[in-house]
């Protein structure tokens, strides 16, 4: 066997395996008499069978998957062994010439590797880079407490009905006729709800402004909702193709109105907002909400410096040249099955090109800061996305033993570990570099710091 490795300009490599019939020939051999043992052939006992018809009959098959087998170890096997950092998968050389797997002479194979471009990636307390600190003003809090309010809120019963209150009503609906009557055969619904608020046409809205209970409003549900027949026909307790059917004005008498009302802040809201005595009073609560904030916005503020640490190096790099048509075909390699693969292509490599640039600057600092994931860090870091996914739906005092096992769950997931692994990573290489760059800190406000994220 024989295997030769080049790569003139650094990037396009071409590696040469020849195989000797004898490094494959055993194990072909060895293959063929299991083939023997097995072989249920008309005329011959079972593992009887002349070798010599087992050869012609399985022969050639047998032999291109040995060496198909084989020259896969043998190059992944050279790659890991003289360190070649190759991108993607090797495809067949374009310079291959047909393969005659009948014979015995030495066969060759010519595979085309895409290789990394050579540079160093490093920071020091030479760079620079910018740091945002998140303000947390009474506004924020405020929004926060208003936030727990409405989750904690409820619907109360009115007397009367207020626009602005954006009360909900309750009541009978009934089908008139062309002359204003109750419409024979018409639709009926008992208990429909309405919100006025939302009806798309202003006169039909003002129809119920001030409206009580007990009240008879005549109104136009088509006109209410000249573009949504599924508004139309979920109210009435039709299917949509009969809207058009149904045109004409409706009666609504009013049963019920509901109000809804926000909590009130008290210890009612601490303990149902942070569990049951962990805070004691407003000024408490509104601290408890702005470490809160605090921690959201480290997160956020650690996601910006990760950018800029990327914007900065890919600055301070500068442009990585790689092998575009060799990466183009194993991106349509990747990608066969699409229809519009060269397009896609077309479309998405620039894109792809950056983003590998930046995974390989990533791998040489995550080296150097001689960063590992360990078992405990992706168990932290999926407690702290369960918790996060909890807190989106205003759960913020869940117990740690439910999110170890929501996160024991996430972590059971293949598609899952990947993500995780990642964010990982991140955390861990942002605690790192903010360690050894020197940071330029900078005060923002949230609104701020959102429209930077914007433009960027």
């Amino acid at each position: 066997m024989n295997i030769t490795f080049e790569a003139p300009d650094k990037v396009n490599g071409l590696m040469t395996i020849t195989l000797e019939n004898a490094d494959y020939q055993g194990e072909v051999d060895k293959t063929l008499k299991d083939y023997r043992k097995r072989a249920n052939v008309p005329g011959f006992r079972p593992g009887q069978t002349p070798m010599s018809l087992i050869k012609r009959q399985y022969g050639t098959a047998v032999k291109v998957d040995t060496v198909n087998k084989m020259l896969g170890e043998k190059l992944y096997e050279y790659v890991r062994e003289n360190k070649i950092q190759m991108l993607g998968e090797p495809l067949p050389s374009e310079q291959q010439e047909p393969i005659d797997f009948e014979g015995d002479k030495p066969l060759t194979f010519m595979f085309d590797i895409a290789v990394a471009p050579e540079f160093k990636a490093e920071l020091t307390g030479r760079d620079k880079i910018d740091y945002y600190n998140i303000t947390i003003d009474d506004k924020l809090i405020d929004q926060q407490v208003d936030m727990y309010q409405s989750r904690a809120g409820q619907y109360e019963k009115v007397e009367k009905y207020d626009a602005e209150q954006r009360d909900m009503l309750k009541g009978d609906l009934r089908e008139l006729d062309e002359k204003g009557n109750a419409k024979e055969g018409g639709i009926e619904v008992a208990d429909a709800v309405l919100m006025p608020q939302y009806m798309k046409v202003e006169d039909q809205k003002k129809l119920f402004d001030g409206c009580k209970l007990g009240d008879v409003i005549t109104w136009n549900p088509r006109k209410a909702y000249p573009e949504s027949d599924v508004e139309v026909s979920s109210l009435l307790k039709i299917e949509k193709d009969q809207v058009a059917e149904h045109t004409g004005d409706f009666t609504y008498q009013i049963t019920e109105i509901s109000r809804f009302v926000k909590a009130e802040v008290n210890q009612q809201l601490f303990d149902q907002t942070f569990g049951e005595g962990t805070v004691k009073d407003e000024k408490e609560f509104r601290q408890k909400i702005s470490d809160i904030i605090s921690q959201q916005f480290k997160a956020d503020s650690d996601y910006k410096f990760l950018l800029d640490v990327r914007a900065h190096m890919e600055n301070k790099i500068g442009k990585l040249e790689f092998p575009e048509a060799l990466l183009k075909r194993v991106m349509k390699q990747n990608n066969k099955d699409r229809k519009d693969v060269d397009e896609f292509v077309d479309k998405n490599f620039d894109a792809s090109i950056k983003e590998l640039g930046w995974h390989l600057i990533k791998e040489q600092l995550v080296a150097a800061q001689n960063i590992k994931v360990e078992d405990d860090d992706l168990k932290a870091v999926a407690k702290e996305a369960a918790r996060a996914q909890f807190a989106q739906y205003g759960m913020s005092n869940v117990p740690d033993e439910y999110l170890d096992n929501y996160a024991q769950e996430m972590l059971k997931k293949r598609e899952n570990v990947d993500g995780l692994v990642d964010r990982a990573v991140d955390m861990k290489l942002t605690a790192a570099l903010k360690q050894v760059v020197k940071l330029n800190e900078k005060d923002i406000t949230l609104d701020d710091f959102q429209k930077m994220l914007q433009e960027k």
